[in-house]
C-alpha cells in the first residue's frame, strides 16, 4: 500500500484502467477536483491507464458514467462535481438525482462508481476541500476508485466476494508487495 502524508492509503493501481468524468460546471473546483484524482490514480502507478471525460454538469455525471461503464474497457469511474446550495429547492433534487444515479450505475454494471461529488453550503467549503493537496475530494474518491476497482477485478478472477480493504493485494509505500 502507498501512503499519503494524510495517511489515505492508496491500493497498487498498477493493472487497472480508470475513467474520471468531471463536471464542467463550477469549473475552478471540479478542475482542481480532476487533479486531485488524477495525482492520486498516477501516484498509485495508473497514470499510464486515465481517461478524463467532461459533461456539462453534474446532473450528467450519471449517463456519461453509465455509458463508459457499459464499454467495459476501465475498472473504475470516479464521478467529480459541485454542487453548491442556493436559494431553491434545486440543490436537494440535483444532489439526490446524482447519488442515486451513481449508485444505480455501479449496481446495475458491476463497475464501481466513486463519489466525488461536492455538496456544499458555499463555495468557500468546495474550496477548502479542493486544495491542492491531501485532503482534496478528488484525491480521495480515486483513492476508492482503485480500492473497489482491486475487489471487483479479484472477485470476477476468483468468482467469490472479497473483503476489503485489500492489504493483501496493495503496495506498500516503498513499492515493495505487501
Amino acid at each position: 500500500m502507498r501512503t499519503d502524508t494524510s495517511g489515505i492509503v492508496l491500493p497498487d493501481a498498477r493493472g487497472l484502467r480508470f475513467a474520471v468524468v468531471v463536471s464542467r460546471f463550477n469549473g475552478d473546483i471540479t478542475r482542481r477536483l480532476r487533479d486531485g484524482a488524477e495525482a492520486a490514480l498516477r501516484k498509485a502507478g495508473a497514470d499510464e491507464a486515465v481517461e478524463v471525460f467532461e459533461v456539462p454538469g453534474a446532473f450528467e455525471l450519471p449517463f456519461a458514467a453509465r455509458a463508459i461503464a457499459m464499454e467495459r474497457k476501465v475498472d473504475a469511474v470516479v464521478c467529480l462535481g459541485c454542487l453548491v446550495r442556493g436559494e431553491t429547492p434545486h440543490f436537494e433534487y440535483i444532489a439526490a438525482a446524482v447519488a442515486h444515479g451513481l449508485m444505480a450505475v455501479q449496481t446495475g454494471t458491476g463497475v464501481p462508481v466513486a463519489f466525488g461529488v461536492l455538496t456544499v453550503n458555499a463555495l468557500a467549503e468546495a474550496e477548502a476541500r479542493s486544495l491542492p493537496d491531501e485532503t482534496n475530494k478528488g484525491f480521495e474518491a480515486a483513492a476508492a476508485a482503485i480500492e473497489m476497482a482491486q475487489g471487483a477485478t479479484l472477485s470476477a478472477r476468483t468468482g467469490r466476494a472479497v473483503d476489503f480493504p485489500l492489504a493483501a493485494e496493495s503496495t506498500s509505500a516503498t513499492g515493495a508487495r505487501a
